[in-house]
């Protein structure tokens, strides 16, 4: 992004990103009614994400898509999966976009020197911490993972300042993490924090924050089960990498 969007401009990038699929048959006006934006909000927003105009984008998409013979199958799909099937796409697309290769590093090497390591997670982001747990702890890491609320708060704060706090969580806002960053950051301990949410309560007391793109999207809008596909992509990124750095230094 070459520069920040504003409101109105964001939630036009979020609409055009939840409605890839069809970006490419509307023109400038049709897109202008679908999204309730002016056109001069359409190329603003084009313009700042790196293009010349609305219309250069939309070339761009189109040769994409035309040069994209993996989704050629998908031509043959119903408008609505499809839709689904891009809406996951541009998660992990996004999300890979945003990741910042300099805070990966940064991760792993806190993986490396720390002692002992502590990851917390609620709700559905418990698997994804399920999986990292039994992923360091086969690397060798003495590593343990916690979902429940009382115990994650008391706990927190018996961590010593050698060790190291990874907490999971997609928004970033749930009371008993926040508290346990707070208890974490009181008493000098490293904590690395994966969401979908740079401005959460929990990223001010978070040393390193790995951010992953949210979908504005739901197929399930009457409960909080949204996807953690951005927070999988994420942590699996995270242990590839301190893999790959452990077999470097180790001569492997």
């Amino acid at each position: 992004m070459t520069n920040k969007l504003s409101s109105s401009e964001q939630y036009l990038w979020d609409y055009i990103q939840e409605n890839l699929a069809d970006i490419p048959n509307l023109s400038i006006v049709k897109l202008s009614d679908d999204a309730n934006v002016s056109t001069a909000t359409i190329v603003r927003t084009t313009k700042k994400m790196g293009y010349s105009g609305y219309t250069d984008f939309r070339q761009q998409l189109l040769a994409r898509n035309k040069n994209n013979s993996q989704y050629q199958n998908l031509e043959k799909v119903d408008h609505d999966i499809k839709q689904a099937i891009f809406k996951n796409k541009y998660e992990v697309d996004n999300t890979l976009q945003m990741l910042n290769v300099g805070s990966i590093e940064d991760a792993v090497q806190k993986i490396r020197e720390s002692k002992d390591i502590y990851i917390f997670a609620r709700g559905f982001s418990e698997f994804i911490a399920q999986e990292m747990l039994v992923k360091l702890q086969l690397l060798g890491k003495n590593c343990v993972m916690s979902s429940d609320p009382n115990i994650i708060v008391t706990m927190s704060r018996r961590i010593k300042r050698e060790a190291l706090v990874i907490i999971i969580t997609l928004n970033g806002e749930t009371k008993e993490l926040v508290a346990g960053a707070k208890n974490a950051f009181s008493n000098g301990v490293s904590t690395i924090t994966i969401t979908t949410n740079e401005k959460s309560p929990i990223a001010e007391y978070s040393e390193m924050v790995l951010l992953g793109y949210k979908s504005q999207t739901s197929y399930f809008p009457d409960y909080e089960v949204r996807s953690r596909l951005p927070l999988q992509v994420i942590s699996r990124i995270l242990l590839d990498s301190y893999v790959i750095r452990t077999k470097k230094s180790s001569g492997v």
